[in-house]
């Protein structure tokens, strides 16, 4: 007879990024299977600077699933992280019920995972956690499971925009126009190092919460919005197109137009739904004047800004004009310190701003405005952590001190 011992848990840990809409996804038009109203594109940020890590044990011993967020049990039953465990498990069980999966793939089926999850950047700030948060989950989850293959379709099931983060680079989520989703799926258009003088700048003016989640601020523009309804049916599709085409044309000019006037009227569209819901505030409004006037400055569009649901601007330029912009940024909006730990991220050079040009900008400055900066370039999609000494959880698949 056999002895029965205590097995050690089987370990996966994986990261996975964060993603910025250049074209946003806003509105749904089904909530359950989380199906947009219109396509959207994105540029997937470096994890050097922005990324979560996910740790999942699968064990026979585990009585019940569990997760801890940033250190904390969360709820499981969540019924966003219950698409996507259910749908990995019915995954994993055709695969071995077609004869396709190796050996030890069958013992975890039926097992119980404990899944801990950390994000080293403020969640719920605006930068898109959720994102960079369910695409690690289904990665992470697929790798414990065996499961491979498209996987965009159930991340977007936890939250619309982790699609967008199973890819690196420059990706679109495609609407689709299956009732059961099936053709509503995030398709990588062009890889990281596609254009790598492309730079990413976080600016960011608040770690709070939002005041509105973009779950039920969405529901609301589409329930009231007539304007959302225009941009998804009018202006989007040739938008979409638009982008591509300065994305593989690496156009800076055309990128960046078409993501401020997009970012703007996602804003817009915020602004006629009724009540109104704000997302930008009076920082926000004075990093728009900045960049436009730098660029009117120029007489060329050096530099543009993007915001999502939440006050922080992503501004996207070229490298060459990085160390004179952020100079701008400490000129307009001086931090507490002398600009020690106000530049996390890849390091920007010194460069001095001319007079002329801050005269020809004009703003009135705004103290500690903007807390720090993140400086990034566009990066790869989720990864599998090798080194064992990083998983999140012990052994014995309980979370670390």
């Amino acid at each position: 007879f056999k002895v029965s011992r205590m097995e050690k848990p089987h370990l996966v840990t994986c990261t996975a990024p964060v993603n910025i809409a250049v074209v946003k996804y806003w509105g749904k038009r089904n909530e359950e299977l989380i199906l947009p109203i219109n396509s959207s594109l994105s540029v997937t940020l470096h994890q050097d600077q922005l990324k979560t890590t996910t740790t999942v044990a699968t064990n026979k011993s585990f009585k019940e699933d569990r997760i801890w967020l940033n250190g904390k049990e969360e709820d499981v039953t969540h019924p966003r992280l219950q698409s996507c465990l259910r749908e990995i498990r019915r995954l994993a069980r055709k695969r071995h019920n077609d004869g396709d999966a190796t050996s030890t793939d069958l013992t975890g089926l039926s097992q119980k995972v404990h899944i801990c999850s950390i994000n080293n950047f403020p969640t719920a700030a605006g930068l898109a956690s959720s994102a960079a948060g369910f695409a690690c989950l289904v990665y992470s989850l697929a790798q414990a499971f065996g499961v491979e293959g498209e996987l965009s379709g159930i991340a977007r099931q936890g939250s619309g925009s982790a699609c967008r983060s199973m890819y690196g680079g420059f990706v679109q989520w495609i609407m689709g126009n299956q009732e059961d989703g099936k053709d509503s799926l995030a398709q990588q258009v062009e890889p990281e190092s596609h254009w790598p003088e492309l730079r990413i700048l976080v600016l960011v003016a608040s770690a709070e919460r939002k005041p509105i989640g973009s779950t039920s601020g969405m529901q609301t523009s589409v329930q009231t919005s007539g304007l959302l309804k225009h941009r998804a049916e009018s202006v989007v599709p040739h938008r979409m197109e638009e982008m591509i085409k300065a994305v593989r044309g690496k156009d800076f000019a055309a990128f960046a137009e078409l993501t401020m006037k997009d970012s703007n009227q996602f804003h817009a569209t915020c602004l006629d739904t009724y009540p109104p819901i704000f997302y930008l505030n009076r920082v926000s409004q004075q990093v728009i004047h900045l960049v436009h006037r730098y660029n009117r400055h120029y007489g060329e569009t050096r530099v543009a800004y993007s915001f999502d649901a939440g006050p922080n601007a992503v501004i996207f330029t070229l490298q060459q004009h990085v160390p004179e912009f952020v100079h701008l940024v400490q000129h307009f909006f001086p931090p507490e310190t002398n600009g020690e730990n106000f530049i996390k991220g890849l390091p920007v050079k010194h460069a001095a701003a001319s007079e002329q040009l801050k005269q020809s900008v004009g703003l009135e400055p705004m103290p500690k405005g903007i807390n720090y900066v993140i400086s990034t370039k566009a990066g790869p999609g989720p990864r599998v952590v090798k080194d064992p000494s990083l998983h999140l959880l012990t052994p014995d698949g309980f979370p670390k001190p």
